[in-house]
């Protein structure tokens, strides 16, 4: 370890913040990630110091040079391990091997997956679910999280600071030389919390919502949140959780994802027209044409959409690649409460549509409408043909979002 010029940021009485910054990464675990990310740890100086999650391994300098300006590393007594993912546990290892901590804490199921990647190079002790542990003079409740988004993963609530160490929960990939979410643009911190909720954690929702609640059940006040990516809140907490809430619950709304390749434009030409007519009756749209977006840019537009339409042109008998990709990430994220439909131009033989429906029922999607199929190039009479699928499709979303 050098020293880098690293500093760490208070957070509260008794937490400094000793993570680091990914200006870097533009893609996490096939997630893109345009604005990069940070990777959280903080250190709690009681009686003695604490360590909470370390960070990704080619960031172990960075985290401890951070340290080092509060204490000396090697004067840190435990380390909390929340989440054994290598982006929280990557430094583990050698982090354990500078420091030598008495302690290293994790939960049942942590202990399990933390063995091997230390392999046995230090004893791992298990905390159980609502445990409360005495550390340096301070009190901190563990509660398991599990799936959200790994079987081990946990929280844990510091008494004295009325502060929660979230892990993946109420995180975003956000890299900011601004640690507090109150220092950041709103409407940022909106469209990375939702893009990072939509992509990471949507496939547990029903778990998010019973976390809120037994949160709420425990009667503690929470001062402060802080997760194991992006920005600190201190402030305006009710507006993170509710975002969550609304998040969790996926109530669809009067908004039409419409995703779709094309190679010859013909297919971009229906897509248009089926967007202009579901606007025209009210709606909103987001048209993502495939070749410029993401997956996660289509899962982060689906949180609470109420439609989704898909389109593709017939390749090889079937599916354009671009269009199986995003239909592939889209079903393991599970996404609630869609109503769909197919289309796409084709020249020989049009097996796409009828294999995209083929997702949409994996998916749980109902099928609003008969897929669009159409020969070549949409003629005027062709694309007053989507214009009506467009219609279709607005008038469905109506009834289902104003009932």
């Amino acid at each position: 370890m050098s020293d880098q010029g690293f500093s760490a940021v208070r957070v509260s009485e008794h937490v400094w913040w000793v993570g680091a910054i990914d200006w870097g990464i533009r893609n996490f675990h096939g997630y893109s990630t345009q604005r990069g990310s940070t990777y959280n740890a903080y250190l709690v100086m009681g009686d003695y110091p604490v360590l909470i999650d370390t960070v990704k391994a080619p960031f172990r300098d960075e985290m401890l040079a951070r340290v080092a300006s509060v204490v000396n590393p090697t004067d840190i007594k435990a380390i909390i391990s929340l989440h054994a993912e290598m982006d929280h546990s990557g430094a583990l290892p050698q982090v354990i091997d500078v420091i030598k901590p008495d302690k290293v804490y994790a939960s049942q199921m942590g202990v399990k997956n933390l063995r091997d990647q230390l392999h046995d190079r230090h004893d791992i002790t298990a905390v159980k679910d609502a445990e409360v542990l005495n550390l340096g003079g301070l009190s901190f409740t563990f509660l398991e999280t599990r799936m959200l988004h790994w079987p081990d993963s946990m929280i844990s609530y510091l008494h004295e600071d009325e502060l929660v160490f979230s892990q993946d929960a109420f995180g975003m990939h956000l890299a900011t030389p601004k640690l507090f979410a109150d220092e950041s643009d709103p409407a940022v911190l909106l469209y990375e919390g939702r893009r990072y909720y939509a992509n990471i954690l949507l496939p547990y929702s029903a778990l998010v919502l019973k976390l809120l609640e037994r949160i709420q059940s425990l009667g503690i006040g929470i001062k402060t949140i802080a997760p194991d990516h992006g920005p600190v809140w201190r402030k305006d907490l009710g507006t993170l959780l509710g975002w969550y809430a609304k998040w969790a619950t996926q109530k669809p709304e009067n908004r039409a994802v419409i995703a779709f390749d094309t190679m010859w434009q013909s297919t971009a030409l229906m897509a248009r027209a089926i967007a202009d007519a579901i606007m025209s009756e009210g709606a909103d749209v987001s048209l993502l044409p495939l070749h410029g977006s993401s997956r996660a840019d289509v899962m982060t537009e689906l949180l609470c959409a109420g439609a989704f339409l898909v389109g593709s042109p017939t390749i090889n008998n079937g599916v354009f690649p671009t269009v199986a990709d995003v239909l592939t990430y889209a079903r393991g994220l599970k996404p609630k409460n869609l109503i769909g439909a197919a289309f796409g131009s084709y020249g020989w033989s049009g097996e796409a549509c009828a294999q995209v429906e083929e997702y949409f029922r994996k998916m749980g999607v109902e099928l609003a409408a008969p897929s669009l199929r159409l020969r070549f190039v949409p003629d005027v009479g062709a694309l007053g043909q989507c214009r009506e699928l467009g219609k279709a499709i607005a008038g469905k979303l109506r009834e289902r979002t104003e009932a």
